[in-house]
């Protein structure tokens, strides 16, 4: 069975980039959960795909506009979105930042470099 450790502190977490002005780290997973940080600079782009996966995302901070389905929104910090599996979606950031994003199952595509 994949999983992280238990007790994770930020400080031990590489930040990783993934390009085109976003960054994450990987914070706590198991088979059945994964949780990830991602930082947006202004303009940064996460295209529109679809995965097998269902996500729920929270914005911690900055602006982005959403898709999700054929739902386009723009959120703010405290704001989320929830993507049923095989959706496309994707978000534009409009005003740098945060998103925190969950996974069920884990994204093992995620931890090919673990």
């Amino acid at each position: 069975m994949i999983s992280s450790k238990h007790l994770i502190r930020d400080e031990d977490i590489e930040l990783e980039d993934i390009g085109g002005g976003l960054t994450r780290k990987i914070l706590g997973y198991n088979h059945q959960l994964m949780l990830v940080k991602v930082w947006f600079e202004e303009g940064a782009i996460g295209y529109i795909h679809e995965h097998y996966h269902a996500q729920s995302t929270y914005v911690e901070s900055g602006e982005f506009e959403v898709t999700v389905g054929d739902e386009v929104q723009t959120l703010k910090a405290g704001d989320s979105f929830f993507i049923p599996p095989n959706t496309k979606h994707g978000a534009v950031c409009k005003k740098a930042g945060t998103l925190i994003d969950t996974f069920s199952p884990v994204r093992e595509d995620f931890l090919k470099d673990f």
